[in-house]
């Protein structure tokens, strides 16, 4: 929009970047505990068969000592007299060697599995189902006891213990860690390329769709005439008096709120125009006296008709017309950027000129670049290639610039399809230079010396940086 404007992007540094991938994953771990240790507690709660169980080691596992009842309840229950409860829990339960344990101070054998207390902890504490129904032995006094064979046997479950499980689930999340953040510039730049890709597959539909705004926006202007009438109604205020030197208006801005003016830096609008920055003035619609659609009485000054050629450039952000002045130029008008959207921008001037100035002769010479030449609006009158200009001052060395801008009513138009070469602009030079002619250049394309330069890209926008404002080109 303006010259040199800011548009960068916001880059998160590296570090964040990192900072922030490990809070989210380690989130995630704790986040991975907790339901493990949620689902775990549920499942051994929920009556599913889940219990705790203690399998009896062989006694070269535990330096030739043998298990007792007694060292299982201080191993897993930190009391040694609490061997009664898990004498209880195991009393006449049938063991897969066909034993059974039926008393207190019985012998325990290698590889049987006991019950144990839900309170039980400790690394030999195992979780087993129970598949079916355990025989127990029924003992009578004075009568012989004997076990029954065993049905059904235990089926144990996560003979890892739990804190390894832990421990792996930990070491895999950490993984995932190191290799995200080893490689986070590596998924940077993939999500950077698919999303080329994806905004290079709808550009076509965009195109089309800010090209028929664009047209709707070239019809809108052609019927526009209101617009065209209150710009230069505002203009008549700024015309020198006797009071008030002339105050150059560069551009104005039409809404149904009021009007927006650019001035000169140092000048200044009385009320009811009020300042909105170094260069620009507004004033509401309703500030007096100001007409009605289609009121004719108070019609502009024919001052302003004469010497002023108020032209729509296009349409700004909210969508309103913003005019420039194109005897403000001082010679020539040099647009270049995307041909096309160029193009557009030349032959919607050309228009304007034909709707406001009928008449206006306008000359139009092919560049040696090969572009194609512009068609000139109905309306205008085109005049053939002009070869020489009586009256046309020399001015070697000084080219299309004056050392400042200055009104100069537009007598004809030299249009430029393309960048000039050297006999393009010799003729611009006689036309359009200081002491030439008296024309206006439109150049489609790089002028060398051009005091107005705008800009267009492939959007069909156009950067006007003398007025710091960005507008869409009718098409």
């Amino acid at each position: 929009m303006s010259n040199g404007a800011d548009l960068g992007f916001e880059h998160r540094p590296a570090h964040a970047t990192a900072r922030v991938l490990l809070h989210a994953l380690g989130t995630l771990l704790a986040a991975c505990l907790v339901a493990l240790g949620a689902a775990t507690s549920a499942h051994a709660a929920s009556g599913d068969g889940l219990i705790k169980v203690f399998v009896v080691p062989e006694p070269t596992q535990t330096g030739g000592q043998p298990a007792t009842l007694q060292s299982i309840a201080a191993s897993t229950l930190g009391d040694a007299s609490r061997s009664v409860e898990v004498f209880d829990l195991n009393r006449g339960l049938a063991q897969k060697d066909g034993g059974a344990l039926n008393g207190p101070e019985d012998q325990l054998h290698p590889g049987w599995i006991l019950r144990l207390p839900q309170d039980a902890a400790g690394p030999e504490v195992q979780l087993a189902r129970d598949t079916g129904t355990q025989n127990a032995v029924s003992s009578a006094p004075g009568s012989k006891q004997r076990t029954s064979p065993p049905n059904t046997a235990w089926t144990t479950m996560f003979t890892i213990p739990l804190a390894a499980v832990v421990a792996v689930l930990a070491a895999i999340v950490l993984a995932l860690i190191t290799a995200g953040i080893v490689a986070r510039r590596k998924v940077r730049i993939a999500y950077a390329a698919c999303l080329r890709t994806v905004r290079k597959l709808g550009e076509p539909v965009r195109r089309r769709r800010r090209l028929m705004h664009r047209r709707a926006t070239g019809r809108r202007f052609a019927l526009d005439a209101e617009s065209v009438r209150r710009a230069y109604e505002a203009l008549d205020e700024f015309v020198p008096t006797r009071k008030q030197p002339e105050r150059p208006v560069h551009a104005l801005r039409v809404d149904a709120a009021g009007v927006t003016v650019w001035l000169t830096a140092p000048d200044a609008a009385d009320a009811p125009w009020t300042n909105i920055d170094s260069t620009r003035w507004r004033r509401p619609a309703a500030a007096g006296g100001w007409p009605a659609r289609g009121d004719t009485t108070g019609m502009t000054a024919q001052a302003s008709i004469t010497t002023a050629c108020l032209v729509r450039a296009g349409t700004d952000s909210d969508g309103e017309p913003v005019f420039v002045d194109l005897s403000r130029l001082d010679g020539v008008l040099s647009v270049s950027g995307d041909q096309i959207v160029a193009r557009d921008v030349v032959h919607n001037l050309l228009a304007e000129i034909a709707r406001t100035r009928p008449n206006t002769p306008v000359t139009v010479l092919r560049a040696t670049d090969g572009a194609l030449p512009l068609t000139v609006p109905t309306g205008l009158q085109q005049l053939p290639r002009v070869g020489s200009f009586a009256g046309a001052a020399s001015v070697s060395g000084q080219g299309t610039v004056r050392a400042g801008a200055s009104r100069r009513p537009v007598q004809g138009l030299v249009v430029v399809a393309g960048s000039p070469g050297e006999r393009e602009a010799a003729e611009l030079a006689a036309l359009c230079g200081p002491g030439g002619a008296g024309w206006t250049g439109l150049v489609c394309g790089e002028a060398s010396g051009a005091h107005w330069r705008w800009y267009t890209d492939a959007d069909g926008r156009v950067d006007i940086p003398v007025l710091d404002v960005q507008l869409t080109v009718p098409a």
